[in-house]
């Protein structure tokens, strides 16, 4: 009896391990590849090399797409591009709203960031500009943030011009006697940013938490008026300006994907990362110029007890 019922259990064993296998044995479900966006701010890519490195563990063929913040989500609608590991639901036009609607673009939630958006200066401006950090003192010490080609307005470094205008928007809105001037780059923003602290000389910059300047230099963010609910950013007025919406990050997909690469699908789902992933991940690129795909398998290695249980639910 004994033995009778071991054969049972060692049968049952291999049925539930054959079952499984062969569930694996389907991932990939398509060799078709999977287009995973980058963005270019060091942040996002590093998301986005570790969950490709994931997907690729699991088997599937992964092709890494550019895109800008804005022109990329017709390319999701449309089945173009597949996934984004980063959406800040404070910057996404006018197009996405209507995707995510019609179900063009299907959320799978939130990446697990906490985030923050603003204008920062360097502590030393404070004796420059008194009044800092409220908004309202910008306008009364635009000409200690001049330089020569804003003079008398002040200058204000934005986002690159193809993440949007939301800067822009709010000083027109608010008349506020600053030029806004493009960002070409992350890169280029961030090098601007540690010469003028450097030389202390005056600047003002859009910028976003998680972040590795906030660990590097003294840096402090514009105040605004507080408000009920959500920051309405488009009617603002001079008396009244809470600055900017902030955000949250979502993780989106083409709507096709859970058909496609439904294992895909399932454990992009259940990817999280935190602000201190991010900044470890960042510093590492943008301090120390390290490869990202060498520091985001530097991070798969030191966190496999985290992300092998997302591949695991999803096979």
């Amino acid at each position: 009896m004994f033995k009778s019922l071991k054969m049972v259990a060692l049968a049952a064993t291999m049925i539930f391990s054959t079952g499984h296998l062969a569930f694996a044995a389907n991932v990939p479900e398509s060799s078709d590849p999977i287009k995973v966006i980058k963005n270019d701010w060091t942040g996002q890519l590093f998301s986005t090399e570790v969950i490709g490195s994931l997907l690729e563990r699991m088997g599937y063929n992964i092709e890494y797409v550019s895109a800008g913040a804005l022109p990329q989500h017709p390319g999701l609608a449309q089945g173009n591009l597949h996934f984004q590991a980063e959406v800040w639901t404070n910057n996404v036009g006018d197009l996405y709203p209507d995707f995510v609607a019609k179900g063009d673009i299907v959320v799978l939630g939130d990446l697990g960031l906490d985030p923050k958006e603003g204008w920062i200066y360097p502590h030393y401006m404070e004796a420059k500009c008194p009044g800092l950090p409220s908004y309202t003192a910008l306008f009364e010490c635009q000409q200690a943030f001049a330089t020569a080609s804003t003079f008398p307005k002040g200058r204000l470094i934005t986002y690159p011009a193809d993440w949007g205008t939301r800067s822009r928007d709010l000083v027109s809105s608010i008349d506020l006697p600053f030029e806004p001037i493009p960002g070409g780059s992350e890169g280029a923003m961030m090098a601007e940013l540690k010469s003028a602290y450097a030389a202390e000389e005056p600047i003002l910059m859009m910028i976003w938490q998680p972040h590795w300047v906030f660990a590097d230099l003294d840096m402090n963010f514009v105040e605004w008026n507080p408000v009920d609910g959500e920051c309405v950013e488009e009617t603002q007025s001079k008396d009244t300006a809470c600055g900017f919406q902030q955000a949250r990050v979502h993780k989106v997909a083409w709507s096709g994907m859970a058909d496609k690469w439904p294992a895909a699908y399932k454990m992009l789902s259940t990817v999280k990362m935190t602000n201190d992933d991010q900044n470890w991940g960042i510093f590492e690129v943008d301090q120390k110029g390290r490869d990202i795909k060498e520091v985001a398998n530097e991070w798969l290695d030191k966190n496999q007890d985290r992300w092998q249980s997302w591949i695991d639910a999803a096979m």
